[in-house]
């Protein structure tokens, strides 16, 4: 059995603690999101049970990863911060009967295992925290902005002039 696979409710039980740092060419579907597969994230997962009973699982990701800005099509490095909790059902109907006791939109509830792989809940926690749409704060100057950027009139310019007849 691997290191990363854990019986996730024993794990919470006893409040156990991992961490580790995993390079981003190690996660597949992380990287197709991705300009390139550099870096290497950190994470921890720690266990531990709510005072409501259910055990839980605290994921924390974080690490600079390389996105593609969807304004300027250029690279840039996009700080990862993330944690979550995962609140631990037996089942599907548990996991259901949980949330809505819970009744906790920041809290997550999903359906444990005896071998759980921690790496994908790791991915899984690493692909949420990503934007929807990257993009600088302040693109750079580029060429390709530059150009759309010129002084030309815009070829809608005299739609005005229809608008107002």
């Amino acid at each position: 059995m691997s290191a990363f696979v854990i019986d996730a409710f024993e794990f919470s039980r006893s409040n156990g603690l991992r961490e580790g740092a995993t390079p981003v060419a190690e996660m597949q579907r992380f990287t197709s999101d991705l300009a390139d597969n550099s870096g290497t994230l950190h994470w921890s997962i720690q266990g531990g049970v709510l005072r409501e009973g259910y055990p839980s699982l605290t994921l924390s990701v974080t690490g600079t990863v390389q996105l593609v800005c969807q304004r300027c099509l250029a690279p840039f490095a996009y700080p990862l911060d993330s944690s979550t909790m995962l609140v631990l059902g037996k089942d599907d109907e548990e996991a259901d009967q949980i949330e809505e006791i819970l009744d906790n939109e920041s809290i997550d509830v999903i359906v444990g295992s005896r071998t759980c792989d921690i790496r994908d809940l790791l991915e899984d926690e690493a692909l949420l925290a990503l934007p929807q749409v990257p993009k600088h704060d302040v693109c750079p100057a580029t060429p390709m902005l530059d150009a759309l950027k010129s002084d030309k009139p815009s070829p809608f310019a005299g739609l005005q002039n229809l608008k107002s007849e």
